[in-house]
């Protein structure tokens, strides 16, 4: 089944824990109630959580689709139609590139009504834009292939029309010659 081969399993720079725990710890600190939290955070909870969370993130590159999944309590898992992206883009605001991240963020057709349903990000691939470069030559590929296919369809279409005005004709000058010789 040649949809389900893998292309590419992306891999995840480990900075990624780090940078969920500062930014969960800026969200706690200026929440009210999050400060009783920050003290359990800075004590273990939030290493071991930013840490399970970073093993959750994977993104496989498959024969049609984009693959990716995170999330420990609220689990996001999400398989894109390559033919389906539209864009894929680059984010890395001040704190990300000061960690060395980037994010890619990929947008959709269609998305069902949502605002934000045909939309994805990504962060912290390692590589990224070599990963880009293979999810966008990949959709080139399914795109080309979906193309021949109804063009070849069409072709068929066109075909089958010929081979019965051929056919018409035929059958009108049997009658033609049948009528000659009666």
């Amino acid at each position: 089944m040649e949809e389900n081969v893998i292309i590419r399993e992306a891999t995840f720079n480990p900075k990624v824990k780090t940078y969920i725990f500062i930014v969960v710890l800026f969200y706690l600190v200026v929440s009210f109630a999050g400060l009783i939290l920050v003290p359990f955070w800075l004590l273990g909870l939030g290493q071991w959580l930013s840490n399970k969370f970073f093993h959750t993130l994977k993104c496989t590159l498959t024969y049609k689709h984009l693959k990716f999944s995170k999330g420990l309590i609220l689990h996001i898992e999400k398989t894109i139609p390559l033919e389906n992206i539209q864009d894929l883009s680059f984010i890395g605001g001040p704190i990300l590139r000061s960690f060395g991240l980037t994010m890619i963020k990929v947008e959709t057709a269609g998305g069902g009504g949502g605002q934000h349903n045909n939309m994805m990000s990504m962060i912290g691939i390692n590589n990224a834009e070599e990963f880009k470069t293979m999810i966008l030559s990949q959709r080139e590929k399914i795109i080309k292939e979906k193309n021949q296919v109804a063009t070849i369809s069409s072709n068929n279409d066109l075909s089958d029309k010929l081979l019965a005005e051929i056919k018409n004709e035929l059958v009108e000058i049997k009658k033609a010659l049948h009528k000659n010789n009666s």
